[in-house]
């Protein structure tokens, strides 16, 4: 079984909020979880302390058991010093969509498998 720390939807159409919630892989997004650790309002300003509201202790103590957290969660805890996010490497999103397959020294996309 593989536990995740994500985000959960929740709120009105157009209205978004996020629990942060530790939820099997396999379950729904909105689904079943198995514990609740905070919350996410997007519609806040950044500068509002009340727009992230995480319990530290507990992610601290769900990733020891071997959560792994969501690209987005792994940025908040980035943000707030508990683990190191490893950036992403993309040098084909400077590279206007027409001239990527052009150019003969990018590599070209791997085909799904």
């Amino acid at each position: 079984m593989s536990v995740v720390i994500r985000l959960a939807r929740a709120g009105t159409k157009k209205r978004p909020f996020y629990h942060i919630v530790v939820a099997d892989s396999r379950f729904p997004r909105d689904g079943r979880f198995i514990e609740r650790l905070g919350f996410f309002n997007p519609l806040l300003p950044k500068d509002n302390e009340t727009r992230l509201k995480l319990d530290f202790e507990k992610v601290k103590a769900w990733m020891a058991k071997g959560a792994q957290p969501s690209d987005r969660v792994m940025r908040f805890l980035d943000a707030a010093g508990i683990a190191k996010r490893t950036p992403r490497n993309n040098p084909q999103k400077a590279v206007p969509r027409k001239q990527r397959g052009k150019e003969g020294g990018a590599a070209p996309a791997a085909p799904a498998a």
